[in-house]
């Protein structure tokens, strides 16, 4: 089903919809649904690093059933093989034939928990999916839904057991942020939930109609950005190369999302033209998780957010007045 993208400012408004919707639901905050929902608008994967009981599981179903997507959830292990995601051909005697039974990936919204545990094949399986749209089975590539999104956590604690995901993958994920402990009303909440746990529990409800999320994903393309937006996104990735404490910086992948989640953020806003506000809202979770820092920056306890948040602060904010005249 096609649907005509809606205006900017409409897209706006359907995005607050469905932030209303899932924090009627789920305690979270808000901040952090809007970082995973510029991801979803900018055509991305999220990474989530967070403790366990955070509510990491519960948050992906509640925004698959918001954006009215299909959701699977695969628990990643050491002994998970590429198969258990893609899927295999299976042979039916009666018949004579191999029929292909699809594996968990084939959906919509794909929360791969732990992705860190599963061995580096399996991570490829995965690796081919994001970035490709499709998966490859005994020779054979097939399509995946779309939208595609996979939603991925891992814990940055219990290090036993896991294999890190190597830079090509990490690059893939538009946005990476944490959850976090929710403050203290809303923790509260939670035991008053569960306190009265035989009554019923807030739901949250659909909010977008079929084929609607593909054709909000078209609009931060008619979000304008002047030429010195341009230069100014293009310096910030440029800067986390220079700085002394990086060795690895920002991909040209990751100069150009950026650039793209600047643009879903300015959508969220319901705004027709990208701000620098709009780049540093969105800075933190779209560039540390893409660097690579020097192994004495490491010993020194360097945080990568730390770096760009310097980063932000050494180059010169263009300044935006309004969107230009048609």
């Amino acid at each position: 089903m096609t649907t005509d993208p809606p205006s900017v400012s409409a897209a706006g408004e359907r995005c607050e919809a469905v932030l209303d919707a899932i924090e009627g639901g789920v305690i979270v905050r808000r901040e952090f649904l809007e970082t995973v929902l510029v991801g979803v608008l900018a055509r991305g994967h999220v990474l989530l690093e967070d403790v366990p009981g955070t509510g990491k599981t519960l948050t992906a179903q509640s925004v698959s059933t918001a954006l009215g997507l299909s959701f699977s959830r695969i628990q990643f292990t050491p002994d998970l093989l590429p198969a258990d995601i893609t899927g295999t051909n299976v042979f039916h005697e009666s018949e004579g034939d191999f029929e292909f039974q699809p594996g968990p990936v084939f959906a919509n919204v794909v929360l791969a928990d732990e992705i860190n545990r599963a061995p580096p094949k399996t991570q490829a399986a995965l690796l081919e999916a994001m970035a490709e749209g499709q998966v490859t089975v005994e020779g054979e590539t097939r399509k995946l839904p779309e939208p595609f999104i996979v939603i991925a956590t891992q814990n940055p604690v219990e290090s036993e057991g896991t294999f890190p995901l190597p830079e090509a993958q990490v690059d893939r994920f538009a946005v990476k942020d944490s959850m976090g402990y929710p403050d203290r009303d809303g923790e509260i909440e939670l035991l008053r939930r569960r306190a009265g746990r035989t009554e019923q529990v807030p739901a949250v409800e659909r909010v977008l109609e079929d084929g609607m999320v593909e054709a909000l994903q078209q609009v931060p393309e008619n979000v304008h950005a002047d030429p010195d937006l341009l230069d100014y996104v293009a310096d910030i990735a440029r800067a986390t190369r220079e700085d002394r404490r990086v060795e690895v910086g920002v991909s040209p992948r990751g100069t150009q999302r950026l650039f793209e989640i600047s643009r879903s953020h300015a959508t969220l806003r319901s705004r027709e033209f990208l701000t620098p506000d709009d780049v540093k809202a969105v800075a933190g979770p779209a560039l540390a998780h893409r660097l690579v820092l020097t192994p004495e920056a490491q010993v020194d306890g360097i945080e990568k957010s730390t770096v760009v948040g310097d980063v932000l602060d050494s180059v010169s904010v263009p300044t935006v007045d309004a969107v230009p005249e048609a």
